[in-house]
């Protein structure tokens, strides 16, 4: 199974001037534990996870006044939509993380987390898969 079999093509994009409780905000009404930061000015890409909100608001920082330039991680895996599960829970694995922005041409197409690949992975799911075919 691929990459693009398992991830979200919801992929909520916010600029590093957000705030991370508008941030939180987003995140939580999309029911998503990541979102893509765009910095026009870098023309870089990074990513905000929940667990970047949890530390900063865990360490007292004001979620109000923290933003999200200051805790996106800018040194990020990127994946293909062909990348075997396989290949992205390794890179998962050996850099620590559990998201991964999917990038196909110029830009995100999708953010595939550890629990996609779980779910692609249990038995459930893989039955009901063969059953299809």
């Amino acid at each position: 199974m691929l990459v693009r079999d398992a991830m979200s093509t919801l992929v909520l994009t916010i600029g590093p001037a957000h705030t991370l409780r508008q941030a939180a905000q987003l995140m939580s009404v999309r029911r998503i534990g990541a979102a893509v930061v765009h910095d026009p000015d870098t023309c870089g890409l990074g990513i905000l996870t929940e667990r970047d909100i949890l530390n900063a608001v865990g360490s007292g920082q004001d979620p109000d006044i923290e933003t999200a330039s200051t805790h996106t991680t800018t040194d990020v895996v990127f994946a293909s939509p062909t990348w075997t599960l396989e290949e992205a829970a390794e890179a998962m694995t050996h850099g620590g993380f559990r998201h991964l922005i999917v990038l196909d041409g110029d830009g995100p197409v999708g953010i595939v987390s550890v629990r996609d690949i779980i779910r692609c992975w249990s038995p459930v799911r893989r039955a009901r898969a063969e059953m299809a075919l």
